[in-house]
């Protein structure tokens, strides 16, 4: 037997080797982690504006008049 070999407990250094799998499933673990954060994190699928500022964005690119305005915005606060 090499003398290296017989240092290393027989396995050429990696005495881990046996729980391999565990660290594939971490890492997986961890990827999958990252990307959920990524998305969390992200302005996708986010939608801020309360019915008032949509109101108010409408009013101001004219899409409403003011009288129908005032009638969207008692009907939102009931």
């Amino acid at each position: 037997m090499a003398y290296g070999y017989q240092m290393m407990g027989g396995n050429c250094g990696y005495g881990f080797m046996g729980y391999g799998w565990i660290f594939q499933i971490l890492i997986f673990v961890i990827f999958v982690l990252i990307i959920y954060w990524i998305i969390k994190k992200s302005d996708f699928n986010k939608n801020t504006d309360s019915p008032k500022d949509i109101l108010k964005k409408r009013l101001v690119k004219g899409e409403i008049t003011k009288k129908e305005f005032e009638d969207l915005l008692k009907e939102i606060e009931k």
